[in-house]
């Protein structure tokens, strides 16, 4: 067995030292879940990060976070279910593995494209793995498998079959169903999305300002829109009812220049009086506010967009061209009939596909949707259970929930993903039992799968071997499989001693920008299968960002490589530095190689504490002088302080507190006070306080090394190993405060630094006796170490 290096042969910490612990860590499975367990369980659904490229800084910041999480918790007793869950599943690795080869989906076909994908995860997926060994996080295992705790995979066939079990259960209930409905569609990637999955950018436009002709009375009106080419899908113009230029319009027809058609005229509140001209024409799907309008009002949908983003049919003399080909061909025909009367360049917040960054058209398309707008109260009812860290993520995720319009579409157009377990013949839909990974696309539907017409179960395939079933070769929506990943690591399904003990899980640790997805995906999976809460603590995170505040971007040139910071400076001092520079609960943090570089510093200085502590023999136990006692009392005031606060996932305030000891209380003056003592050279003190002094010095440094442990346990390790203290091992301590005054520490590091001020002014050395100095008289129980510490004559 591996043994860590003994302090006196480290002079300056480094990465080539953390290599050895970390190695030793995941061989020796320090860490391992023991799934029997009779204690009670803290669990932790870390966010499975996708693996198509290295972790980032983000990710190492907050994987440190919850590993100190993790820690804390295991010294206080818990047995900790904290897996490793890499994503390997959907869009991302399908676009990463197109990059990578250089190759189409579409054009490689669909087993062979699978085959392009599996090649780049073998590549990439051993990497992630040992990034996270080198940051010392100590998952529950380092092993892939299925055993609660080990690294698991979003693709793994167990892993697809607890969430095509879940689809399978949902369909049966009828929370599962398929609707032609206008969705939104990203044309570069060719599939349907959520709205979730949806940002928005400014993106530089044009205002047309139309002119449409009033059947009724040869009227002129102006209408200003960003869309001319979608001008054949308009069903309805509108303005605002209490615009008074347009009331006279109710009711009448208005004409469509090019195409002709009649479209009534309506007064509807969604028309803003002072964008454009007031009028506006409501078109099948330009964006978000047709598709609702359309909806409001009953109207029929016309689709003038197909997939691949070209005009159809109804799009008249536009057919086959390119949505922007289409705009610019209609503003050059409506030119020609004079029908423009001005255009205004704007800039237009326009929706764009969050993965690819295209932009958004909307297109009827028929899709399976999974129930959520009549359960919108039972899961804020639900979320309300849980706690929130901070609370302000709470308001995001109920805002969101709030403005969720439409069911969840769960299909999706593509290839490396979790199939849709279903087959298809003669209007009647094969639904296989729960239990096994299916691949429709490629196999036969089992003889025992139920086969169901208008949501009635009306016999098993046996029944119908005539028929062709063709299998289902849509797959399931990214967010449907990752917003299991809590049933999936409590061994939903598959072990239920083990589920009813460790459900719901602990805590769901994640960034607030995916709070709209999966965060709330989960909630509401989870209470659809457990009608409970699947989370008891929700800590939500913000963004590292680079030194000058600003969002860290490839394009920007502005990323900070994790592994280039751990190899000059180590992990431990990235994760002093992550504990200590604020709380990323409540604000993005500025990462600085220099402040990094400060805290391998801090690091050093542990070390040489150490040593110094070291050269003195611990006592069993002596009676402490007045100072001493003081002294132990401020490492008990902040055992008190760092429980209290870890419990509540703040770690920021007692790391600062706890360096700030080292540096300034610990290190600057009670070693200077004591130092004489614990020497005793001279035979100044009795032996009973030169006993008191080298026990308060062990005591003192080694509380602080234990609460530090979850913070940087590296060096916490080393310190603990050579003082003989295993240090996973260590229960976290209870405080056991004496009552002194601890107002009087701040008193004698005032006093301290007067006399060391003044003996500078008059270039005396430190050490050397100095005279006309006057200890005050509350410091007066302190005088024979304060006298000894400055050499006062």
């Amino acid at each position: 067995m591996k043994t860590m290096k003994k302090l006196d042969e480290i002079k300056n910490w480094s990465a080539d030292i953390e290599n050895s612990i970390t190695t030793m860590w995941k061989d020796s499975g320090e860490f391992k879940f023991n799934s029997k367990t009779d204690k009670e369980i803290y669990s932790i659904d870390t966010p499975p990060p996708y693996i198509n490229q290295p972790i980032h800084i983000g990710h190492a910041a907050t994987y440190s976070f919850m590993d100190m999480f993790a820690r804390y918790k295991r010294m206080k007793g818990y047995e900790v279910l904290f897996p490793l869950g890499l994503d390997r599943n959907g869009l991302p690795i399908e676009i990463a593995a197109e990059r990578r080869f250089g190759i189409s989906a579409f054009k490689a076909g669909r087993e062979k494209f699978l085959e392009y994908c599996e090649m780049l995860l073998r590549e990439t997926s051993l990497e992630s793995i040992d990034s996270f060994v080198k940051l010392g996080i100590s998952f529950s295992s380092f092993s892939i498998g299925t055993d609660a705790g080990s690294i698991y995979f979003t693709d793994s066939p167990e892993y697809r079959m607890l969430t095509q079990s879940t689809f399978i259960d949902l369909y049966k209930k009828g929370m599962i169903y398929e609707d032609m409905k206008v969705s939104n569609w990203d044309p570069k990637l060719q599939t349907t999305v959520a709205d979730s999955e949806i940002d928005y950018t400014d993106i530089n436009s044009e205002f047309n300002y139309i002119e449409w002709t009033v059947k009724e009375t040869d009227e002129k009106i102006i209408i200003a829109t960003t869309r001319p080419e979608l001008i054949a899908t308009c069903k309805k113009v509108i303005y605002n009812p209490e615009d008074e230029r347009y009331i006279h319009l109710e009711g009448k027809t208005a004409i469509t220049p090019v195409f002709n058609k009649e479209v009534k005229i309506i007064g509807h509140p969604l028309a803003q009086i002072d964008k454009g001209t007031g009028l506006v024409m409501m078109c099948s799907a330009g964006d978000l506010t047709d598709i609702r309008f359309f909806r409001e009002m009953g109207l029929e949908v016309v689709i003038a967009i197909d997939r691949d983003g070209t005009m159809n049919e109804n799009g008249g003399p536009l057919k086959g061209l390119k949505v922007k080909d289409a705009r610019a061909k209609m503003i050059e025909m409506l030119k020609k009939e004079g029908l423009v009367v001005k255009q205004e360049k704007i800039l237009h917040r326009t929706p764009i596909s969050e993965r690819s960054k295209a932009e958004i058209e909307f297109i009827a398309m028929p899709e399976l949707y999974l129930k959520q707008l009549d359960l919108k109260k039972e899961v804020i009812a639900i979320e309300k259970k849980m706690k929130f860290y901070p609370e302000e993520g709470r308001n995001i995720l109920e805002s969101w929930i709030n403005s969720v319009s439409i069911d969840w579409p769960i299909s999706r157009r593509r290839f490396y993903a979790t199939e849709i377990p279903l087959w298809y013949a003669e209007g009647m839909v094969a639904v296989p039992k729960p239990g096994k990974y299916y691949r429709p696309w490629k196999e036969a539907p089992p003889d025992d799968a139920e086969v169901m017409k208008d949501g009635k179960m009306i016999g098993t395939v046996a029944d119908f071997k005539d028929r062709e079933w063709v299998g289902e070769t849509r797959v399931l929506d990214t967010w449907f499989d990752s917003s299991i990943s809590e049933l999936f690591i409590t061994k939903y399904k598959s072990d239920d001693l083990l589920f009813s003990k460790a459900y719901p899980v602990t805590l769901r640790p994640q960034g607030k920008e995916i709070i709209r997805t999966w965060l709330y995906y989960t909630i509401l999976r989870g209470y659809l299968e457990t009608k409970s809460a699947c989370f008891k603590d929700v800590w939500i995170h913000q963004h590292i960002l680079d030194e000058k505040g600003i969002k860290m971007s490839k394009s920007l040139g502005n990323t900070i490589d994790p592994h280039e910071i751990m190899k000059d400076f180590g992990a431990e001092a990235f994760r002093l530095w992550v504990a200590t520079e604020g709380d990323m609960s409540k604000q993005d943090l500025s990462c600085s190689r220099d402040k990094i570089r400060g805290e391998l510093k801090t690091i050093n200085k542990i070390l040489n504490v150490a040593k110094f502590v070291n050269q003195f023999e611990k006592p069993q136990s002596t009676e402490l002088t007045i100072l001493d006692a003081l002294f132990v009392d401020s490492i008990e005031e902040l055992t008190e302080y760092a429980d209290r606060e870890f419990s509540n996932y703040n770690f920021y305030h007692p790391a600062s507190k706890l360096r700030d000891f080292l540096w300034n209380t610990f290190a600057a003056n009670y070693i200077e006070i004591v130092k004489a003592r614990a020497y005793n050279k001279e035979g100044k003190f009795s032996k009973k306080e030169e006993q008191s002094a080298h026990y308060s010095l062990h005591y003192i440094f080694e509380r602080f090394v234990t609460l530090m442990y979850p913070i940087i346990p590296q060096v916490s390790s080393v310190i603990g190993e050579n003082a003989g203290i295993k240090m996973s091992s260590v229960e976290f301590p209870k405080a056991a405060r004496r009552g002194t005054d601890q107002s009087k520490i701040e008193k004698i590091k005032k006093f301290n630094s007067a006399v060391w001020k003044s003996k500078r002014e008059k270039s005396i050395a430190l050490n050397a006796p100095i005279e006309g100095i006057k200890i005050p008289e509350d410091l007066s129980e302190f005088s024979k170490d304060l006298q000894s510490c400055h050499n006062i004559a």
